[in-house]
């Protein structure tokens, strides 16, 4: 599998199970989802939020890249982010809606990343607003690693709540091949 198909695997589980997280939040009680569970960053709802958080400042960040990706257009318009506890959203309908948007142009932007541009130096600051210089591939894969990391512990969340939300594993994705 080359870098750029990995890129859109990536992208296609992380739509997956950001819908299934979803699907079952939205079954909670509001007072469950926003419950303080001792998490990063608190509560259901404050992980999710944190996710979409995540996501909008790499994805602005991603479209300062010099192949200067159409699809991330949507993005470029959007306020960073004032911290990464920021409540976006303060209901998961609203939040659920900015998730399928921002995943939607994930998807895009990945089926539109070329091989090389893999190899490009991206600058950027920090939310702290330290400067960084790091190999795009490198980045992207943190970001997926991120959204992955943090829907662990929202499926964990989902637990505590009673709420099994079934198999999570990328491996559910990756589809079999023919041994020659």
């Amino acid at each position: 599998m080359s870098r750029t198909d990995h890129i859109c695997l990536m992208a296609k589980y992380n739509e997956w199970m950001n819908a299934r997280l979803y699907e079952a939040v939205i079954s909670l009680p509001d007072e469950e989802v926003v419950a303080n569970r001792n998490a990063f960053f608190g509560s259901i709802l404050g992980t999710l939020n944190h996710l979409a958080v995540g996501d909008t400042i790499w994805l602005k960040r991603f479209a300062t890249h010099p192949a200067n990706y159409s699809e991330l257009e949507s993005v470029r318009n959007l306020l960073t982010p004032a911290s990464l506890g920021q409540l976006l959203y303060s209901d998961v309908k609203s939040l659920s809606n900015y998730r399928r948007s921002l995943d939607q142009v994930i998807t895009e932007w990945a089926h539109s990343i070329k091989d090389h541009d893999l190899d490009q130096v991206l600058h950027y600051a920090s939310t702290k607003g330290v400067a960084a210089d790091k190999n795009f591939f490198s980045l992207v894969l943190h970001f997926f690693n991120h959204q992955t990391h943090h829907r662990g512990q929202a499926t964990t969340l989902l637990s505590q709540a009673g709420v099994d939300i079934g198999v999570t594993d990328l491996l559910a994705l990756i589809p079999n091949e023919t041994v020659i």
